[in-house]
């Protein structure tokens, strides 16, 4: 599968890549070093990414901001499919993306509570009513 757009078969330095993906270079060798996205040294030492690398670092910027780590996304790569916008994991992975969730929505309940906490502290000080905390 190729990027929209991509030509296949032609190289692609790091600064395009990085403009065609709006991901940094910094991040993009990042990715590289993480397993993540493969790179080819030519004999100047530029790194030269394939036409796929446009969509895999697509996929693996929406993974990211799904709050996966990259740890799981590299397990995830090699077995996922792309049916157009969807991404489609291995079914081995499921389970451990349901315990991301599962930890999502636990860092969800914390920040509500957390929320819920500085909301009573703000409203006290407006009413200069006494504070109850841990309620």
């Amino acid at each position: 599968m190729s990027a929209p757009g991509a030509v296949v078969g032609v190289g692609v330095l790091i600064g395009e890549l990085a403009e065609r993906t709006g991901a940094s270079p910094r991040s993009l060798r990042y990715y590289e070093r993480q397993g993540l996205l493969v790179a080819v040294r030519k004999g100047n030492g530029y790194r030269e990414y394939d036409a796929e690398a446009v969509r895999t670092v697509c996929v693996i910027r929406s993974l990211l901001d799904a709050g996966l780590n990259t740890e799981t996304i590299a397990r995830m790569l090699p077995c996922m499919r792309i049916e157009g916008p969807r991404v489609v994991p291995c079914a081995g992975l499921v389970e451990d993306l349901a315990a991301q969730r599962r930890r999502i929505d636990g860092e969800i309940a914390a920040l509500n509570h957390s929320r819920g906490l500085l909301s009573q502290v703000i409203d006290a000080a407006r009413s200069e009513a006494p504070v109850t905390v841990g309620a």
